[in-house]
């Protein structure tokens, strides 16, 4: 779990970040989360963007992206979705304790 300190601290690191996902009508599948889990492990901090035609809830597939790649919810803010999975190959982020 992340604590207060910590998610204040990744979402100023998040802010300047844009959405590199964008998850519309069909929602997820194995190859976003795939595509997903690459892109933390290159990053550590991403946002995914819900689109308005997404028949899902963002809180559904925050928690859908959040079990299928061991990340950790940041924050769900309007239809942006902030992600957070520390590198095993390089890690940049030091985490506040």
């Amino acid at each position: 779990m992340l604590t207060g300190k910590q998610k204040r601290f990744l979402r100023s690191k998040a802010h300047h970040l844009n959405p590199i996902f964008q998850v519309g009508k069909g929602g997820t599948n194995d190859n976003m989360i795939k595509q997903i889990e690459e892109a933390l492990e290159a990053r550590e901090l991403i946002k995914v963007s819900v689109l308005q035609n997404c028949e899902y809830d963002k809180e559904e597939i925050a928690e859908t992206i959040v079990q299928g790649t061991n990340a950790k919810l940041v924050q769900v803010i309007g239809s942006t979705i902030i992600l957070y999975r520390k590198s095993k190959e390089n890690a940049s982020l030091v985490l506040p304790r």
